[in-house]
């Protein structure tokens, strides 16, 4: 089960890595953005838009948690009132611009959420439905870490298609985010 602090870290360097791609797309021109790469969602654009899209899919589920503190329900408003954000290959913004703001603002929920919550609340069970329909239940620690898994994986498939059309994301390792105690 993770700790609020693990999970405090993949938050910070959820936000740190989206601000990364971010800063590497805006080097690019938009028809590079949106070039076909043959990667499973076609481009970086179509890749960073998946990754909104799932991000919002279970931010709006985990907003449902029961029994969370108001801090934690107040992170997630914005997203809870947000209309669902479409299938998984789904382009909701069309420009890096939309795509920047809804992935700041996005990140900027998350941390603010993971913050709020207590090892009671990622004990606690989560009922909720897949893209699908499949109903399950799962402790909501345990889905965070798949929640930041999937993040990290799609990023690395950005950071592939980012070198590949000659943008330098820089560099990508968690360890850079963690405090070295050491040297404070």
């Amino acid at each position: 089960m993770p700790s609020p602090a693990d999970l405090a870290l993949l938050a910070d360097y959820n936000q740190w890595m989206n601000r990364q791609l971010l800063d590497a797309c805006a080097r690019l021109p938009a028809a590079e953005l949106d070039a076909e790469r043959g990667a499973f969602f076609g481009s970086i654009l179509g890749t960073l838009n998946h990754l909104i899209v799932g991000d919002t899919m279970w931010l709006q589920r985990f907003a449902t948690h029961p029994g969370v503190s108001a801090a934690a329900q107040a992170a997630l408003a914005p997203v809870r009132a947000a209309p669902p954000p479409g299938p998984l290959d789904g382009r909701p913004h069309a420009t890096l611009t939309a795509l920047a703001a809804a992935r700041t603002a996005l990140d900027g929920a998350i941390v603010a959420w993971v913050a709020a919550l207590t090892p009671a609340d990622l004990a606690r069970p989560h009922d909720y439905r897949n893209s699908r329909g499949v109903a399950s239940r799962r402790e909501l620690g345990a889905l965070l870490l798949h929640f930041f898994n999937h993040q990290t994986h799609h990023r690395g498939q950005a950071t592939t298609l980012l070198t590949q059309a000659g943008a330098d994301v820089g560099p990508t390792d968690l360890l850079l985010r963690v405090p070295d105690a050491l040297n404070p």
